[in-house]
């Protein structure tokens, strides 16, 4: 088997086509959360904090080698942390309702108690009928 046919093989699994549509998927919702967060939550939430710009927000470690500020943008790194946890609760939201839209399969009965466990529901229920 040549190369070229090994990999159509491995490309072409459905695990593999089910993977690459995930990602591109996946990476498409990422920029509409950033887009959510960025453009709507954070001018909303840093208008409430007194009109302050979280993409701002920075602070300086010195001058760089080049004449130019050095800055810490802790701004930037608590909007990348809303995003993350906006886009972790809407996956969450997202997969308890898939969950939820998943009957249990009719066709999965419980699994039958061992032989042992029968016997002694019959021994117990025979002494009882003597007891009374």
């Amino acid at each position: 088997m040549g190369m070229a046919s090994e990999f159509k093989e491995f490309a072409m699994k459905g695990n593999v086509v089910d993977m690459a549509v995930g990602v591109i998927i996946g990476g498409a919702f990422g920029k509409i959360v950033s887009s959510l967060v960025g453009d709507v939550i954070m001018p909303v939430f840093g208008n409430a904090l007194g009109g302050m710009s979280f993409a701002d927000m920075a602070t300086s470690l010195g001058v760089g080698p080049d004449g130019q500020d050095v800055l810490l943008k802790y701004g930037a790194f608590l909007q990348t942390v809303f995003d993350f946890l906006i886009i972790a609760l809407v996956l969450f939201m997202a997969l308890r309702g898939i969950n939820k839209l998943k009957k249990p399969d009719p066709a999965a009965a419980p699994p039958a108690p061992p032989r042992e466990e029968v016997l002694l529901s019959e021994i117990r229920d025979l002494l009882a009928k003597r007891g009374s």
